[in-house]
């Protein structure tokens, strides 16, 4: 009931602000992850193979950050709602064009351009949010607002269960220009931020300044996201490749299972977003990380479409519960000014450090005879241990006042 009343309090600014970061973060997700169901189908229409292709999951990661800094720090100059705007734009024409691709060498570049549109979506959004909600609302909304991810994972396995047999992956690409239309929406109904209205008055010290203030800070959060990424990238983006080539399963079923793992994702961040007012954001990522430890077996060791799903299920609850966590984490771990820059460049950093792992995890499964059951069990269990030892080691600052003060954060 506590969770039901935050929410009908938000009131109308508020409301538009997190749907709009909601469907933001869900239409860029949708964008990329219609990428991971084709990797075995482009690798065959351009004659290579899936390790290959990767190299455009690779890429697209890798340029994240750059976008994530170029519009952080528009947003921060300029405010959050119009380059919002821009960047959605940017990202689905840019997917538009991956349809008409001629050679895999245009897809990659074509793919690392969307990844530059795709990394200013997550800083942007999730800053929109956060300073424009109540404190006590910050963990309901920010697992909410982080499982747009998996909510956008859920939407392309419908889409791609539904309308890759007919319209092919080029197909599946031209679909994603879709999200475009969300900037009606925000154009008619999202106000800008509040905290940027009032910060913008004041002097201001710079992202440069900023991170020189609070290095430590900084590279801590990099080396967190880098594990956090390894995490979902390594549990999410192979696993429809694992289900097709080890497992032999249709598309209908591989769809089946990636919607299912999704409602887990979605199940898990919004509770463990929850759980973080109660018992602390890193108690709350501690807890959902070893939890993943423990599916491992299940999730990606085991045979059989239903033992699978059981297990996909409980993964995502896992990997995306410590993930629910994250938006509010680090937006409150931000110093004010940048708060458009700080979190989204240092989470896109740790994406860059990451994004090799697609490519990774594919050379592993090669060197074991194709069984990329352990090359997902391989980084999908080290990374919970990792990531449930540096959250527990880290700074913690629930609650802090983001429009109050110099931007400093009071950390436990």
């Amino acid at each position: 009931m506590g969770v039901l009343s935050d929410l009908r309090e938000l009131n109308g600014r508020q409301r538009s602000a997190f749907i709009a970061s909601f469907l933001g973060w869900t239409l860029d997700a949708f964008d990329f992850f219609l990428m991971v169901f084709m990797l075995k189908t482009i690798a065959q229409q351009f004659g290579t193979d899936v390790k290959t292709v990767t190299f455009a999951i690779t890429l697209t990661l890798a340029m994240r950050p750059v976008g994530a800094l170029v519009f952080g720090l528009l947003a921060d100059r300029f405010g959050r709602r119009p380059i919002l705007m821009i960047d959605i734009l940017l990202f689905s024409v840019l997917e538009l064009a991956s349809a008409f691709a001629p050679t895999l060498v245009a897809l990659f570049v074509l793919r690392a351009a969307f990844g530059f549109a795709m990394g200013g979506e997550w800083g942007i959004g999730a800053s929109l949010a956060m300073e424009s909600i109540p404190p006590k609302a910050r963990g309901l909304i920010s697992g909410i607002l982080q499982e747009g991810y998996a909510f956008g994972y859920l939407l392309a396995s419908v889409v791609y269960g539904l309308l890759f047999d007919v319209i092919g992956w080029r197909g599946m690409f031209a679909v994603g220009v879709v999200p475009a239309l969300l900037v009606m929406y925000i154009r008619r109904n999202v106000e800008e931020s509040p905290v940027w209205e009032q910060v913008r008055a004041r002097p201001q010290r710079g992202l440069l300044r900023s991170i020189r203030e609070n290095w430590k800070l900084f590279l801590y959060v990099v080396v967190l996201m880098t594990a956090f990424n390894f995490f979902s990238h390594g549990t999410q983006d192979l696993y429809p490749t694992f289900l097709q080539t080890q497992h032999g399963f249709s598309t209908h079923v591989t769809s089946l299972i990636s919607i299912v793992a999704n409602v887990g994702a979605i199940t898990g961040g919004i509770f463990f977003g929850t759980l973080s007012e109660r018992i602390g954001r890193r108690s709350s990522i501690v807890v959902a990380s070893l939890f993943g430890l423990l599916m491992v077996p299940l999730w990606s060791l085991s045979n059989g479409a239903v033992v699978l799903a059981v297990g996909a299920f409980f993964m995502q609850v896992a990997v995306q519960g410590a993930w629910g966590v994250i938006p509010v984490h680090l937006n409150e771990l931000s110093p004010n000014e940048v708060r458009g820059t700080f979190p989204g460049f240092a989470y896109q950093l740790g994406n860059f450090l990451a994004s090799a792992n697609a490519t990774i995890q594919a050379g592993i499964a090669e060197r074991r005879g194709g069984n990329y059951g352990e090359a997902l069990a391989i980084v999908g269990a080290i990374m919970a241990i990792v990531i449930a030892f540096l959250t527990a080691a880290g700074p913690e600052a629930r609650g802090v006042v983001f429009e109050q003060g110099t931007g400093e954060m009071p950390v436990e």
